[in-house]
């Protein structure tokens, strides 16, 4: 059985929504049939089928012409607000069109965020400044998904992460060198250098293991010959890694050299002087093959390949 709401998806009609408005502005039919371009017989016609839908009259006749009762009230209320969304619509998708507005979402690992992905979307926005920006700060692997689903635009990642890499466009930008972090307020260990075996006893926050982070951690434990702690402490967060790290004198941690510079120079963090042996991954811009970049996306593309030449 259909529902209301199913009628009036199927039946209702635009026109009959701003006859509506008309009949409010001008209070006679016949002046808003003439600011509509319509006969009055079409106008009349048009009226009686939206209060059959509705299964409610609209309008009361008086000396002065239409007046809405409660029930046209609500409709013509809904209609204005229809009309004045869908005049939105058209007005985002024309700025859409011409690169200075509409919806930017971005995925970005967190290495590329403070000296890359920012400062671009910070330029972007003063050229474009009716442009809606979403960052989203997750792993390759999580940011993927938004983008397989469409709710990214591109993301500032890896695809190699992805169990089919070939359906994604990827762009290399720039590698994300690591650094080892200790609270600020905390006492490292001795030595103008460190190794990995000199934080013997310390426990470690590390990440999910299907984090590249997390890979070369590992790595570089075991070149060392020593092993991570059981006892460590896994999260995907930015933000709870910096406040463990704050809280206890005893827990260590690899950051994006980038964003542990950011806590440095706040005096939250502090980067032990370790060597990584291996070479960094490198990040780039991942996108769908088979999609289209909107305007406002491909000048986040150009500015962040023109940020690195």
């Amino acid at each position: 059985m259909k529902t209301a709401l199913d009628v009036l998806m199927s039946r209702l009609r635009m026109k009959q929504l701003q006859l509506l408005i008309a009949l409010d502005d001008h209070k006679s039919l016949h002046k808003a049939s003439t600011a509509m371009s319509m006969t009055q017989s079409a106008a009349s016609k048009a009226l009686a089928e939206l209060e059959t839908m509705l299964e409610a009259s609209l309008f009361e006749r008086t000396r002065t012409g239409l007046v809405p009762n409660p029930y046209g009230h609500c409709v013509i209320r809904y209609a204005r607000l229809l009309a004045s969304e869908l005049d939105s619509l058209c007005q985002e998708v024309a700025n859409i069109r011409s690169g200075t507005g509409g919806r930017l979402a971005i995925g970005a690992i967190m290495g590329s965020i403070p000296d890359l992905v920012v400062p671009v979307l910070n330029e972007l926005q003063q050229s474009s400044p009716g442009l809606s920006i979403e960052i989203v700060e997750d792993t390759s692997a999580r940011m993927l998904a938004l983008l397989d689903d469409g709710r990214l635009d591109l993301v500032i990642g890896r695809s190699a992460v992805s169990p089919d890499p070939g359906k994604y466009r990827y762009q290399a930008l720039a590698d994300e060198p690591l650094s080892v972090v200790i609270g600020f307020d905390h006492t490292p260990p001795p030595g103008r250098e460190l190794s990995f075996a000199d934080l013997d006893g310390y426990r470690w926050v590390t990440y999910s293991t299907t984090m590249p982070m997390q890979a070369l951690l590992q790595r570089e434990m075991d070149l060392a010959g020593v092993n991570l702690p059981t006892s460590a402490i896994s999260t995907a967060s930015t933000f709870v890694t910096v406040v463990l790290l704050q809280c206890e004198g005893d827990l260590v941690s690899v950051l994006p050299t980038t964003v542990a510079n950011v806590f440095v120079k706040h005096r939250i963090l502090r980067i032990l002087p370790i060597q990584f042996k291996s070479k960094s991954q490198t990040f780039g811009i991942v996108t769908r093959k088979l999609g289209v970049l909107s305007p406002s996306a491909l000048q986040f593309v150009d500015r962040l390949k023109r940020a690195l030449k």
